[in-house]
């Protein structure tokens, strides 16, 4: 437990820092690439197998790099991987649209997954930290929330803004403004403010890091639970996620519809985020429920196979980001500053293991049960978290 004692915040301070931190999560986001990366893999010549190989070697590179960056981000200084992030993320970019083949998307997503690795833990740490010496890290919740609402929000302006820049220049021009964006956000991380010492010297590495963040999560049972909440809350409807512009092609919409519905589904997720702040004051109990009830909502939608099912599907989605953000923040309030970025990135690797467990079961349900089932199916182990949850009787935030 890390809340300071009550004082007055300082505003002033704290505005520099959400300032930053939207703007931060904002350019991060804006990648123009994104809706199209894939048909430049395959206006290359690239098959099936060689694309879904890339996707598999830039998941593989999170897993490999996501703890050891967050020993690092204890080690050193957690703004400079922030702005090194995306200048790694900028220089794979640049690899694809100048010298489009396997080998230069191949090291781009090794230099994506790196810069996402970076970024992941490192971010969470510096931002409560810094809440934590301005007296407001009980708005922490709020402003990750708002911090995340920022980042998809981005990623539906890129979506908008992808065919025009396209139109306009081609994969050139869309690669060049992807890249801008990465360099803007690296040029914005070095405005974060850092007010702190590194929790073992320079000369110890990180890997005594790593030893000691590990060490404080054996020896306290409440940040072990912490730990596996967030895989247990972010791990699923992550992977479902990437299944649900098929879910809705099965609604029988027209292709052209499908867009629009994954603009709804966004848009409440990015309520969702906006909301989080106030749902803190949830306890164990109420997170039960908010999961209980998102988890039906998920189930039923998916069900009807309907525009209006899908709407239910936004609602749980909705739900599930409120409750990622807060499984955040008990793991924030349970863990020591000196190790936070070094568990933050443990809880992290976790949701990426369980998320590709979850693509795995997904492949093998699929094969003989529609989309809308194999959801519906998926809602069960967040009514298990939630039963879970709901016998602890813990408040979220002590």
């Amino acid at each position: 437990m890390t809340l300071s004692p009550a004082r007055v915040p300082d505003t002033t301070g704290v505005r520099r820092l959400t300032a930053t931190l939207y703007g931060y999560a904002f350019l991060d986001e804006l990648v123009l690439l994104y809706p199209v990366y894939a048909l430049l893999f395959a206006d290359t010549g690239l098959s099936l197998w060689q694309i879904s190989s890339l996707f598999a070697l830039w998941s593989i590179t999170g897993v490999l790099l996501e703890v050891p960056s967050g020993a690092w981000a204890d080690a050193v200084s957690r703004r400079t991987l922030l702005w090194l992030a995306p200048l790694l993320t900028a220089t794979g970019f640049t690899l694809w649209v100048t010298v489009p083949s396997y080998g230069a998307f191949a090291l781009g997503f090794v230099l994506w997954g790196a810069g996402g690795a970076l970024g992941s833990g490192a971010l969470e740490a510096l931002v409560y930290d810094e809440l934590d010496r301005l007296g407001a890290a009980d708005r922490y919740a709020r402003v990750m929330g708002r911090a995340r609402a920022a980042g998809l929000v981005a990623v539906m302006a890129a979506m908008g803004l992808a065919g025009p820049v396209f139109a306009l220049g081609g994969y050139p021009a869309v690669g060049a403004a992807s890249v801008l964006a990465c360099l803007l956000a690296a040029a914005t991380a070095t405005r974060f403010p850092e007010h702190r010492v590194p929790r073992v010297s320079e000369d110890e590495g990180w890997t005594a890091s790593l030893r000691a963040g590990l060490a404080d999560a054996r020896k306290d049972r409440s940040v072990r639970g912490a730990l596996l909440l967030v895989p247990a809350v972010a791990a699923v409807w992550g992977a479902l996620d990437e299944y649900t512009p098929l879910l809705i092609r099965d609604t029988g919409v027209a292709d052209a519809t499908v867009p629009h519905l994954l603009l709804l589904v966004w848009s409440v997720v990015t309520a969702g985020s906006l909301l989080a702040g106030a749902a803190e004051r949830l306890g164990a109990t109420g997170l039960a429920v908010l999961l209980a009830g998102a988890a039906l909502a998920l189930a039923a939608g998916a069900v009807l196979g309907t525009p209006a099912g899908i709407a239910l599907v936004a609602l749980a989605f909705g739900g599930f980001q409120v409750a990622e953000i807060l499984a955040d923040v008990r793991l924030q309030h349970r863990i020591d500053s000196t190790g936070r970025a070094t568990l933050t990135s443990v809880a992290s690797l976790g949701t990426e293991l369980a998320t590709v467990t979850v693509f795995g079961v997904y492949a093998t349900l699929g094969t003989q049960a529609s989309h809308g089932t194999v959801f519906a199916m998926l809602a069960v182990p967040y009514l298990v978290t939630a039963a879970v949850l709901a016998a602890r009787g813990r408040p979220a935030v002590t």
